[in-house]
């Protein structure tokens, strides 16, 4: 997605995307850390490659929000799986997460919204990517020890 946008010459999408794909790189590794931590199995799957073409950043933005919502629904699976196993330790430590994909949700909501008011508004289209550009967190939150 941001390479998308990187090739439109719509830098602060792309930034933004960028951004946002390192920090889940850290929720991921937190998860991973956790895992090692609780001396429990690593097991690693197969990810399926990014789609790389792309017709509109509303598609992207219904693609990213629609991603969100399933993470957030994998997050509640596995704490609900830590609350019938009575796995305290796991439920508290997903707790954040539950938490961060609320915020998540919202952000990509938010700018779906703004895409799909401006749709076909260039001068709007490049507002906003002026604005994302400025951004520097997707998260507020502190990242789980």
């Amino acid at each position: 997605m941001s390479a998308y946008f990187k090739s439109t010459n719509l830098q602060g999408f792309a930034k933004w995307l960028k951004l946002h794909a390192q920090e889940e790189t850290m929720h991921a590794m937190k998860i991973y850390d956790f895992i090692i931590n609780r001396n429990w199995q690593i097991s690693l799957l197969p990810i399926k490659a990014p789609e790389i073409n792309w017709n509109s950043p509303i598609e992207i933005f219904t693609t990213a929000y629609q991603h969100e919502q399933q993470v957030t629904k994998m997050i509640n699976d596995l704490a609900k799986l830590a609350i019938d196993n009575n796995d305290y330790a796991t439920n508290i430590f997903l707790q954040w997460f539950i938490t961060e994909q609320i915020e998540e949700e919202a952000v990509f909501n938010e700018i779906l919204d703004k895409v799909k008011l401006i749709e076909g508004n260039y001068s709007a289209l490049i507002f906003l990517d002026a604005e994302l550009d400025k951004k520097t967190l997707i998260s507020g939150n502190t990242q789980p020890t």
